[in-house]
C-alpha cells in the first residue's frame, strides 16, 4: 500500500532527532545559518568581558600550576632561618615567612596543589552526582525516592564540621583524603540539579519520539536526554571548583587537610596568622593569591550560566 502523499518516513523523524535542539538566542552564523545553544553560548561568550578576564586569570593558573618553574625557579622547601620574617628584597619580591622560605616561590608553587585538588574534586563530584541523579530522575519511583532521602541526609552534614571529624583520623600528607572528602559531601547538590535537569528534559516531545521508534532507555538516556540536560551541571560544577579550592585551603588551615612538607595555600596562611601584625606580608600574598583565583572560577561560572540559559537572553 502506497504511503499518504504527506507522510513523514520514519528515516526522516530519526534524522531529525540527531539535530540540535533550536532555542530562543536566535543567533545567526556567518554563513546565514541558525546557530544551535553552544555555538550561540560560545559566539556570546568571547562578547563578555568578564568571561575573557577570568578565564585568562585561569588559563595562567593552569600555566604556572603545571610548569611552576617557568617563573619561580626556586625550591618552595628551601629556608634559611637567618631570613626569618623578612621583607622584600631584590630576587624575592614577596619576602620571606616564619621558616625563612621565600613567600613568592611557595605562593607560585601553592598553585598546582590548589588546581589539583579543585580540578579532581570537581570530576569526581559530577561524575557521581551526574550519574546517579540522570539516573533518578529518569527511571523515578523507588531509585529516586531512595536517592532523595539519602541526599537529604548528606544535606544534613556541615561541610566544614565534617572534614573536621573525618579528616582528622587521616594521617596521610597527600591529597586523596582531602579529595576524597569533597566528593563524599559534593555530590548530592550535583545529583539534585541533574535529576531535575533531566525530568524536564524527558518531557520534550523529541524524547517521547524517540521513545515511541523503539529507542531503548540507555540511547535516549545517553543520545537525547543527557546532552540537553547537561548545561546547569556544568554551571555548577565551575563554580564548586573555586568553591572546592577555598575548601581545601579552609581545611588545611584548621589543621586537618593537606599536611606539610605539602606546599598549599591554606597551610601558608596558616602559618602566618599568628604574625600578621609585625609580617603582614606572609599572609596577605598567599591569601591574595587564593582570593584571586575562587574569584575567577566564581565569576566564570557566572558567564557561562548567563550564555546557556537562553531564558536570559
Amino acid at each position: 500500500m502506497p504511503e499518504p502523499e504527506h507522510a513523514c518516513p520514519a528515516g526522516a523523524v530519526v534524522a531529525t532527532l540527531e539535530q540540535p535542539l533550536p532555542h530562543s538566542g536566535g543567533g545567526v552564523s556567518a554563513a546565514g545559518k541558525p546557530r544551535g545553544l553552544r555555538s550561540d553560548a560560545w559566539h556570546d561568550l568571547r562578547r563578555n568581558p568578564v568571561f575573557v578576564v577570568s578565564a585568562l586569570v585561569i588559563l595562567f593558573l593552569l600555566l604556572i600550576a603545571a610548569w611552576p618553574s617557568l617563573i619561580a625557579s626556586r625550591n618552595p622547601l628551601s629556608c634559611d632561618l637567618a631570613l626569618a620574617q623578612e621583607g622584600a628584597r631584590p630576587g624575592h619580591p614577596f619576602g620571606f615567612n616564619g621558616q625563612g622560605c621565600d613567600v613568592y616561590t611557595r605562593t607560585v608553587h601553592g598553585a598546582r596543589t590548589s588546581v589539583v585538588v579543585g580540578v579532581l574534586a570537581t570530576l569526581g563530584v559530577a561524575v557521581t552526582g551526574s550519574v546517579l541523579g540522570a539516573l533518578a530522575g529518569f527511571f523515578g519511583g523507588a531509585w529516586d525516592a531512595v536517592l532523595s532521602r539519602i541526599t537529604d541526609v548528606f544535606f544534613g552534614i556541615p561541610v566544614v564540621l565534617g572534614g573536621l571529624v573525618l579528616l582528622s583520623v587521616v594521617s596521610s600528607s597527600t591529597v586523596w583524603p582531602v579529595i576524597g572528602f569533597m566528593v563524599l559531601l559534593g555530590w548530592p547538590q550535583i545529583s539534585r540539579i541533574a535529576r531535575g535537569s533531566v525530568i524536564t528534559v524527558k518531557q520534550n516531545d523529541y524524547v517521547q519520539a524517540a521513545r515511541a521508534l523503539g529507542a531503548s532507555s540507555a540511547r535516549i538516556l545517553l543520545r537525547h536526554i543527557l546532552p540537553n540536560a547537561v548545561a546547569p551541571v556544568i554551571v555548577v560544577a565551575t563554580i564548586a571548583l573555586g568553591t572546592f579550592i577555598a575548601l581545601e585551603a579552609t581545611l588545611s588551615y584548621l589543621g586537618v587537610g593537606l599536611k606539610p612538607p605539602t606546599v598549599s595555600w591554606g597551610i601558608d596562611i596558616s602559618d602566618a596568622s599568628p604574625y600578621i601584625r609585625n609580617s603582614p606580608h606572609m599572609l596577605l600574598w598567599p591569601a591574595g593569591a587564593l582570593a584571586v583565583t575562587v574569584l575567577a572560577f566564581i565569576m566564570l561560572g557566572d558567564a557561562v550560566r548567563d550564555a546557556l540559559d537562553p531564558k536570559l537572553r
